[in-house]
C-alpha cells in the first residue's frame, strides 16, 4: 500500500455551503479509488474563500465581536472537514466500505520573526471591484491587491510552516487506516511564546502545509489538485507549453524565467519542491478531474529529483 497527501483548493470548494457540498461529491469520486485500494489518505484543503467570509460575517455583525483570524480558520477546518467527510463517507455507504474517516483540528507552527508578517502576500475571502476595494482598504485599513485577473482581493501574511502540532495524532489515525483530513486551510497559524502556543493572524499557504504532512507522514507522493491539467511554462502566448515531466533543476531553471505568477502557479511549484527535495519522492500538480490518472502518474505535472 502506498501513502498519498492531496491538496485541495479552497476556490474549488464553491462560494457557499451548498454548492460546497454538491462540488465535494465529485471530490469524493475522484478520491474514491485510493480509498477502494486500501491505501493511506491525508487530505488538506484550502479555505482561502471560506476563511475570509467567515472573518468578513464577523466583522459585518453589529451583535458580535469581531473574530481573530486564527479561530476564523478553526471554524472553516470545522466546516469544510465535515463537508469532506459526509461526502466520502456516503459514496463508501453507496459502495458498501466501511473505513473510518476523521478531521483533525490542526495547528501548525510559524516563525514570528518570519519575513511574511512585513509583506502581507496571501488572498483571503472574495473578489472584489476596484471601488469596493478602495473603500475596504480606506474604511478597514485592509491590503488590497489584484489576483490574478480576477478582481481584487484583501492580503494578509502567510508564514512558511514549521512544524504540525497535531503530527503524532496525525500518523496514529493513518496507522489505524483512517482517513485523515488534516491541516485544513494550510492549519491553524500558531508560534511558540514563553513556552505556550499562541494564534496569530495569518493564512499559510494550503499547497506548503500539505509538502510538510507529506514529509512527516512520510508519504509517497505528494499530489496537487487544482483547475489545470498541467502546469504550463509560457503560459497564454504563442509559445505555451505544458508540462508533463519535469525535474528539480529544469524548474529551478523556469523559476528563474519567472513562469510562474505568485497569486497562481508559484506556490504549487515551491511547495512540490520542497517536498521532492526533502523526501527525493514525486510530486504530481494535476486536474481534479483527472485525479484518478494522476494517482498513477499518467496525468498531470509530475516532478522528479
Amino acid at each position: 500500500m502506498s501513502r498519498y497527501v492531496i491538496s485541495l483548493g479552497g476556490n474549488a470548494l464553491g462560494n457557499n455551503a451548498e454548492e460546497q457540498k454538491r462540488l465535494l461529491t465529485h471530490v469524493a469520486h475522484a478520491i474514491y479509488p485510493l480509498i477502494e485500494m486500501n491505501h493511506d489518505i491525508v487530505i488538506v484543503h484550502g479555505n482561502g474563500p471560506q476563511v475570509g467570509m467567515i472573518n468578513l460575517a464577523f466583522q459585518e455583525s453589529t451583535s458580535t465581536p469581531e473574530m481573530p483570524f486564527a479561530e476564523c480558520g478553526a471554524m472553516s477546518q470545522g466546516y469544510i472537514g465535515y463537508h469532506i467527510q459526509n461526502a466520502i463517507q456516503n459514496i463508501m455507504r453507496e459502495r458498501h466500505i466501511k473505513r473510518p474517516i476523521s478531521t483533525v483540528v490542526t495547528q501548525v507552527l510559524v516563525d514570528q520573526k518570519d519575513p511574511a508578517f512585513l509583506h502581507p502576500t496571501k488572498p483571503i475571502g472574495s473578489f472584489y471591484t476596484k471601488e469596493v476595494s478602495d473603500k475596504l482598504e480606506r474604511d478597514m485599513g485592509y491590503t488590497m491587491v489584484e489576483d490574478a485577473g480576477r478582481g481584487y482581493r484583501r492580503v494578509i501574511a502567510s508564514p512558511k510552516p514549521i512544524d504540525v502540532i497535531e503530527k503524532e495524532s496525525i500518523l496514529t489515525l493513518l496507522n489505524q487506516k483512517q482517513i485523515v483530513i488534516a491541516a485544513g486551510g494550510g492549519g491553524i497559524p500558531v508560534i511558540e511564546k514563553d513556552g505556550k502556543l499562541m494564534g496569530i493572524d495569518a493564512v499559510i499557504d494550503k499547497d506548503f502545509a500539505s509538502a510538510k504532512i507529506a514529509e512527516i507522514v512520510q508519504a509517497d507522493e505528494l499530489i496537487i489538485l487544482t483547475a489545470v491539467e498541467h502546469v504550463f511554462i509560457n503560459y497564454n502566448t504563442p509559445d505555451q507549453k505544458a508540462l508533463t515531466s519535469v525535474t528539480l533543476a529544469e524548474l529551478e531553471d523556469y523559476l528563474k524565467g519567472s513562469h510562474f505568477k505568485k497569486g497562481s502557479m508559484l506556490p504549487k511549484i515551491e511547495a512540490c519542491m520542497s517536498f521532492v527535495k526533502a523526501t527525493g519522492r514525486p510530486a504530481v500538480i494535476a486536474a481534479l478531474e483527472k485525479a484518478v490518472e494522476a494517482f498513477k502518474q499518467k496525468s498531470g505535472t509530475i516532478i522528479h529529483p
